[in-house]
């Protein structure tokens, strides 16, 4: 596949996709369409077991492409095919089954935070800057921002940051819930390279992706059906050879070896 506005390297079996879109990494119609294809290609690769999404100089992203706002001005279907495209992004990226850190180097703004709130785990540093600013351009965030942002923090969070349209430090953004962890700009890939590491090394990827699926999907729908899907995942897991593995090598003190099947 040709790439324009990313780089991808995997090493360990850690993919780190990397937005490069000078200047500011804007997340452009075809941005978009470029790292929707990318986690695709990443959700099939066998080779893959984790996932760290980053931004190339200094910034994660900055946000949409303002430009492809004023050609749609006076198009509503415009405006709504470009935040369906961001929204389905973000979806894709929440809904992946192998781990995905979003590893936040420089300014996260707008559809940038949306794209991170969209990983499973974050990592920043204390100069980056978070914020949903969309409201001083007569907009709302629309990759999933209202809905997202109370989720991680709360509703009366959510409405301040976005009615304020606040800008937060690395440090602001781990007190009100948006990161996990705040670590100097050098220790930013080498950290999140660890986390990942530890999120699959010694495990089966079988029940790897089984547990970030009933993690992620039960946190959008009511308890009852996120025990039914647990259950169902649990029991189907008795029928893979690396369930079997597991259970023995414990039973015989010693690591298992996993075929992640």
């Amino acid at each position: 596949m040709s790439k324009s506005y990313t780089n991808v390297i995997t090493e360990n079996a850690i993919a780190v996709v990397e937005i490069d879109h000078a200047p500011a990494n804007t997340l452009s119609t075809a941005c978009i369409s470029e790292l929707r294809m990318v986690f695709k290609n990443l959700a099939k690769d066998d080779e893959v077991k984790a996932i760290i999404l980053t931004g190339a100089g200094r910034f994660f992203v900055a946000g949409a492409d303002i430009k492809e706002f004023i050609d749609a001005l006076g198009d509503k279907q415009q405006g709504l095919a470009m935040a369906t495209a961001g929204q389905d992004l973000c979806n894709e990226i929440e809904w992946m089954k192998k781990p995905v850190i979003a590893a936040i180097n420089g300014a996260c703004l707008g559809g940038g935070l949306e794209l991170a709130m969209g990983c499973h785990y974050r990592i920043t540093t204390p100069t980056a800057t978070l914020g949903l600013p969309e409201l001083q351009l007569g907009l709302i965030p629309t990759f999933g921002g209202t809905q997202r942002l109370s989720r991680l923090t709360n509703t009366a969070n959510a409405l301040k940051l976005i009615l304020t349209s606040e800008q937060l430090s690395g440090e602001e953004a781990l007190k009100e819930g948006l990161v996990q962890l705040v670590v100097s700009q050098e220790e930013l890939l080498p950290t999140a390279k660890t986390i990942a590491k530890a999120f699959v090394d010694g495990k089966s990827m079988t029940s790897v992706m089984r547990a970030v699926e009933c993690i992620i999907q039960g946190a959008n729908e009511p308890l009852a059906n996120g025990l039914e899907r647990e259950r169902t995942l649990f029991a189907e897991l008795f029928l893979t050879d690396d369930a079997k593995e597991g259970i023995q090598a414990f039973v015989e003190k010693r690591k298992p070896i996993f075929e992640h099947s």
